[in-house]
């Protein structure tokens, strides 16, 4: 192991890893399966709006009292928050690094045509930065109520139907949710390859798997304002 230069000392491993591509290819990795975790559960707690106000109001009440009475009011939902935004900002720093470490090993033109990419794969970079200003724009709307004219603290029901009630909250929330799912379809295989699941063997069910996990969460998702614009939530 090398030295460091400025110290005079030999660097920590995480340091190592960290500098490395296959470290940063890593910590992506791991970083893009909490957030996919995440996105699974907060799914069929968004699914739970069609079993009308109550139930729906009932659930997110009941994500700040998670954990009573071992763990104080809304201390699980912060312990959740923390550990989401540890997970972002490694995944976007580490995307971001390996971005331009690819821009500059490679400066000049390509003599003969790249093989073309899937669509996903052409997207990726721009769809992390159309998910990363959704979330901020989801948070200012549905937690916070900052952009939200009439954000009712303690109804997230009728917030909800609200927001999905507005063309431009329907089309912000319509292009995100597509976007997911070009970076799920992507991402989940990428992941497993980084991570040592992937096979030629394999590969198949990796990507079959890939596919449905971007279907289920993009019609997941996009169900509720889809609901709300027909009618069938309200």
């Amino acid at each position: 192991m090398a030295l460091d230069t400025r110290t005079g000392r030999r660097p920590s491993f995480a340091a190592t890893l960290w500098g490395s591509t296959v470290g940063k290819k890593t910590v992506m990795a791991v970083s893009g399966l909490i957030m996919l975790l995440y996105l699974v559960v907060h799914m069929i707690g968004n699914l739970k709006i069609f079993f009308g106000a109550a139930e729906f109001n009932h659930y997110a009440h009941w994500l700040r009292v998670v954990g009573e009475p071992f763990m104080h009011e809304e201390w699980t939902l912060w312990l959740v928050r923390v550990v989401l935004l540890a997970a972002v900002v490694a995944h976007a720093t580490s995307a971001y690094q390996l971005s331009r470490r690819d821009i500059r090993a490679r400066p000049g033109t390509y003599v003969h045509r790249k093989p073309r990419s899937s669509y996903a794969t052409r997207t990726m970079r721009w769809g992390g930065i159309i998910l990363g200003l959704f979330l901020v724009w989801h948070l200012l709307d549905l937690t916070t109520g900052t952009v939200h004219a009439g954000f009712r603290p303690g109804h997230p029901y009728q917030n909800v139907v609200d927001t999905f009630s507005t063309w431009y909250g329907n089309v912000i929330y319509l292009v995100a949710m597509l976007a997911l799912g070009l970076h799920i379809r992507h991402g989940f295989w990428s992941a497993a390859q980084t991570l040592g699941v992937g096979s030629r063997a394999r590969d198949r069910a990796l990507k079959t798997t890939a596919n449905a996990l971007a279907l289920v969460l993009t019609v997941g998702f996009v169900s509720v304002p889809v609901a709300v614009m027909t009618g069938v939530v309200s």
